[in-house]
């Protein structure tokens, strides 16, 4: 590779930009890492960290950063389906708590790690352009006319990546937007637990934050979006009230923000090519209802950091590292991302799915096994195989 002012330049400062940039300074990498926005500040987002996404702030040494803020730990994560709730653990021994930190904490404490690693980082930097020189990416060029070059540019600025949309890598598994949710925060609505909850047409969850807040987020169809568009509160409220108990506990509560929506595509992209990649959503998006962007985001980077390292000190060819990030990404992401897409489409349970919740109530220890498998801890293969199945029915 040419010689550059950086090895890498990472585009997008957040959930996985921050720790990519970390962990490739840590490694010795000179790395420069930008974002059009400063910090702190907030962003969409459902901010809910499972077990996995915990463990990860644990190996970086950044949690005991995180639980400071006074974002308490979740232990429990219940599922009500209306006629019968599984109510469980979802992590490990060594990783037994959630965590839903407010993003305006989160991404600062994980923008300074990158900074004390040592990258370079630059708040308020507006990528006007990619550069590509013989059909491989060299650089970006800032909108106030600032030109950078790099052995590697690495797009992890979201689902509308400026990266991505220069370089229009193929997409595959693509499916638009299924459903649509808005959230906000709620005062004196306690609770230590995940709660989701699942109707016919409608799903709700509801999560412990920062401050003594709750995090509560409501969805439906996104064919819907349209019709309920002007009376949204209106509309979370009725689907409150499908569950006479919840609707009781947030009616003596007090929503304390805005309320803010979101409706996302689903999609895998190529995720590398000459001298470039992609790493979180600018790679790969999934419907928020599960949850898993900030845990997949903090796995990718680490993913697409071994990689990463792999090839520029020389270990292994480019297309055979990348190669490699892309197949274990695919392998480790894909059956959850078509869990994912089978509880967005807010459909009524088949068949199997009755037989297996109503034989798992109950029973502690497969709860637990169900929580897990939500939380990510466990893979959708595993748990869904046959003989893992009928263990759980019969424990």
């Amino acid at each position: 590779m040419t010689d550059s002012t950086y090895d890498v330049i990472v585009v997008g400062a957040r959930c996985a930009g921050s720790p990519l940039a970390m962990l490739l300074a840590r490694r010795g990498y000179r790395t420069l890492l930008v974002d059009r926005a400063t910090f702190p500040s907030d962003t969409v987002s459902t901010h809910v960290i499972h077990p996995p996404g915990a463990a990860a702030l644990q190996r970086w040494g950044l949690l005991d950063q995180v639980t400071a803020t006074g974002c308490p730990p979740v232990g429990r994560y219940s599922f009500d389906f209306g006629p019968v709730t599984l109510a469980g653990a979802p992590g490990t021994a060594d990783s037994p708590y959630a965590y839903a930190p407010r993003r305006t904490l989160l991404d600062k404490i994980l923008l300074d790690a990158a900074g004390a690693a040592g990258a370079e980082i630059r708040e308020g930097f507006v990528v006007e352009e990619v550069l590509v020189d013989d059909g491989k990416v060299t650089g970006i060029r800032g909108a106030d006319g600032v030109t950078e070059r790099a052995r590697v540019v690495v797009g992890a600025d979201g689902r509308n990546s400026v990266v991505a949309k220069a370089l229009n890598p193929a997409s595959y598994e693509e499916v638009p937007p299924l459903t649509v949710g808005y959230y906000s925060y709620w005062s004196n609505l306690p609770a230590d637990t995940f709660e989701a909850y699942s109707r016919p047409g409608r799903g709700w969850a509801v999560c412990p934050t920062n401050d003594d807040l709750t995090l509560v987020i409501g969805g439906w169809p996104h064919a819907e979006l349209a019709s309920h568009r002007d009376n949204i509160e209106e509309t979370l409220m009725e689907t409150f009230a499908l569950s006479p108990a919840f609707l009781e506990r947030i009616r003596d509560a007090k929503r304390e923000e805005r309320i803010v929506g979101a409706s996302v595509p689903n999609y895998f992209r190529v995720p590398y090519g000459e001298g470039w990649a992609l790493v979180g959503d600018a790679g790969y998006s999934r419907d928020f209802i599960t949850a898993q962007g900030i845990t997949d985001a903090f796995l990718d980077a680490e993913e697409l950091a071994l990689s990463l390292d792999e090839a520029l000190s020389g270990r292994a060819r480019w297309a055979d590292a990348l190669g490699a990030y892309r197949s274990h990404r695919d392998t480790r992401a894909m059956p959850v991302y078509q869990m994912t897409l089978g509880i967005a489409s807010l459909q009524p349970p088949d068949e199997q799915m009755i037989q297996l919740v109503s034989g798992i109530a109950g029973k502690q220890p497969a709860m637990d096994a169900f929580a897990r498998l939500n939380s990510g801890v466990t893979s959708p293969v595993e748990f869904f195989a046959p003989e893992n199945v009928g263990k759980l029915l019969s424990s």
